[in-house]
């Protein structure tokens, strides 16, 4: 028999977490925080050192209760990709099971960053597995990272193989034929799994809404090349902020960058962070020609030196979501020794991650970039999510006999059954649409 625990992702965007139990061994699939309950809660996305317990009475990470029967089952905890709602509540919560975390290098050094520099302490073996490789966790089950793309290196489906069939765990993903870091998907094998038999396709649904196939990164670069090399902006100040793990993104502003002749400043913890892992797996190389800059007082000291030189510069901030403590929103408040002028661009590379504090955070920032009287461009984006006909795609690849839709609201989940019942899926029956908490046999 087969069990499928919805622990955290089912009612909302964020803290992913998905458990699975297959005659009595299980796994963990992902461990990550709600970013909006976290940042109302800290003020930043950094990982700092507080109490799980406290981070489940604010709904900032999953509430693990519903795993009380099967907690000693727990075999591996395993981890898609290293976006904060899939791996943040690790070093949090993994240290209750007695099983290892399993995910790719890349992730394993977001991981082992995170708790180096808070000074957090995780008992679970941490073991990397390449991508599209197999590895066997018990006599009955064995997991599969199947290459994705999306916007963090390294990113995978996981395939869950058992003797009754696959289950295949697809949170996120998009279906980029043009990226621009990395190689196309594995397509090949996601054929492959189809044909090898998909029983539950536990799958996203976030832009499953979004009747389009969402555009590849290389569009978000020719986006990016429009503002940053099509505006004449010689002579002003040039600060982009985006999503620190996006690596992607930030490859393409340093190319933009070497091209309008400034050296590139990347200025914040998270940033740093990402930056670093990437670069000691070879992904990227950005500090031979960029300078990283990660501690508060460091971030003034660095801006206060190049005040009367800022032209030289392109800045790459943290401060994308407007959080209060990020770079960005310290030099539009005045609390660093760096100050905007009329005309200066600020470019978010992002969109709003629309939640209510996300919302009301970018808008104070933005007002106060307003006051300012710089020049403020928006949306430089292009999603790492599936739309619904990347969804239609995927489900016609693996033909699964159950879809589970996840990682969404009510409202997103509807919209992916939906798209279900239009292909010949069925209500209640081959489409399972649960919420946290809640958990279902096959």
């Amino acid at each position: 028999m087969i069990e499928i625990y919805a622990v955290g992702g089912y009612n909302e965007v964020g803290k992913n977490c998905t458990a699975v139990n297959v005659d009595g061994e299980s796994l963990i699939i992902d461990l990550g925080i709600h970013l909006e309950n976290y940042i109302k809660l800290t003020e930043d996305e950094d990982i700092i050192k507080i109490s799980a317990d406290k981070l489940i009475d604010v709904g900032a990470v999953p509430d693990i209760s519903v795993l009380d029967k099967i907690k000693k089952d727990v075999k591996a905890i395993v981890i898609s990709h290293a976006h904060l709602d899939h791996v943040g509540a690790v070093p949090y919560i993994a240290n209750k099971f007695n099983a290892p975390v399993i995910c790719t290098p890349y992730t394993a050094g977001i991981i082992n960053g995170i708790l180096k520099e808070d000074n957090l302490r995780l008992r679970n073996e941490i073991k990397t597995v390449n991508l599209n490789s197999f590895y066997k966790v018990t006599d009955n089950i064995t997991i599969e990272f199947v290459y994705i793309t999306h916007s963090i290196p390294q990113s995978t489906l996981v395939a869950i193989h058992t003797k009754y069939g696959i289950i295949l765990y697809a949170n996120d993903f998009k279906l980029d034929l043009h990226p621009t870091l990395g190689r196309q998907p594995n397509f090949k094998r996601l054929e492959e799994l189809g044909k090898e038999g998909v029983i539950a396709l536990i799958v996203e649904s976030t832009y499953a809404n979004d009747a389009k196939k969402m555009p590849s990164e290389s569009v978000a670069r020719e986006m990016l090349k429009d503002v940053l090399l099509g505006i004449d902006n010689k002579n002003n100040t040039i600060i982009v902020t985006t999503f620190s793990s996006h690596l992607a993104r930030l490859k393409s502003i340093m190319e933009f960058g070497k091209k309008l002749n400034r050296k590139v400043l990347f200025l914040g913890r998270s940033l740093a962070k990402y930056i670093k892992a990437g670069e000691e797996l070879g992904i990227i190389s950005f500090s031979k020609e960029a300078e990283i800059v990660k501690y508060g007082q460091q971030i003034k000291d660095k801006l206060k030196k190049i005040n009367a030189e800022r032209k030289k510069y392109l800045l790459v901030t943290t401060g994308h979501q407007g959080e209060p403590k990020s770079v960005l929103c310290k030099i539009a408040r005045g609390e660093i020794n760096f100050k905007l002028y009329p005309e200066d661009n600020i470019i978010f590379s992002c969109r709003t991650i629309p939640t209510p504090t996300n919302i009301a955070n970018r808008e104070a920032l933005e007002n106060e970039l307003k006051l300012l009287g710089v020049r403020i461009f928006k949306d430089i984006h292009q999603s790492g999510h599936a739309a619904r006909e990347d969804l239609r795609d995927i489900i016609n690849w693996l033909k699964p006999r159950v879809i589970i839709p996840a990682h969404g609201t009510l409202k997103m989940k509807d919209a992916l059954a939906d798209l279900g019942v239009e292909m010949g899926y069925k209500m209640g029956e081959s489409i399972l649409l649960i919420r946290d908490g809640h958990k279902v046999e096959l």
